[in-house]
């Protein structure tokens, strides 16, 4: 039977609409309250996300990964999310920037434990902007896990999205792989001339009876 959760007076997190066991959490899900901008749900979404290290590989200096980086929806959508950790750590998929009159700390948080899922639905305010979706684990958006949301026609791209948007410091990895290739093959190259330069020697000398 599933270990739940109840929020107690003066915790913290007791106004977040809190769902936890252990296989994860799930914060801050609203299906039916709209935001002020919104007079009814214009859309539905559904996205199905996994984690995966496998996801990481494709991005030189990440670890970790998601299986889809951006989201784009209409104003005023329900949005409906499975996140399903594929690892043996747990991971998070959350919304930051939400509002706060509607949705606590302003985020939307799911958590999954490894090998495990949660879904959860928003509903997204009737604004175009952009929204960060991360893992707030410690690292975890660092080393790759990193996405965003895109509301209309947004507000612009959130730096080091993988496979969207530069870093904000330019990492060197590409050309430090870049350097390992060139001296790999300057070493090849110089055996091969030693290897060469040896034969030749060796030929002349039994030609000369030396």
């Amino acid at each position: 039977m599933p270990l739940v959760f109840h929020a107690i007076e003066n915790n913290p997190h007791m106004h977040h609409n809190m769902q936890i066991d252990v296989t994860g959490m799930v914060m801050n899900s609203n299906s039916n309250t709209l935001p002020s901008e919104c007079k009814q749900i214009s859309q539905e979404h559904n996205f199905t996300v996994y984690a995966n290290v496998e996801y990481a590989t494709a991005y030189p200096g990440n670890t970790f990964g998601y299986s889809q980086y951006e989201y784009t929806v209409e104003p005023c959508s329900r949005i409906t999310v499975t996140f399903t950790n594929e690892d043996q750590i747990r991971h998070q998929w959350m919304v930051h920037g939400l509002p706060h009159y509607l949705y606590p700390g302003g985020m939307f948080h799911l958590e999954a434990a490894g090998g495990h899922s949660q879904t959860g639905s928003f509903i997204v305010p009737g604004l175009d902007k952009t929204y960060l979706v991360h893992c707030d684990m410690a690292q975890h958006m660092e080393k790759g896990m990193k996405g965003q949301l895109k509301v209309g026609l947004g507000d612009g791209d959130l730096w080091a999205i993988p496979g969207l948007s530069a870093d904000l410091i330019k990492d060197n990895y590409s050309e430090q792989r870049y350097l390992w290739v060139v001296l790999a093959a300057f070493i090849l190259i110089a055996l091969a001339c030693i290897y060469i330069n040896k034969y030749h020697i060796n030929r002349i000398s039994a030609e000369r009876g030396i």
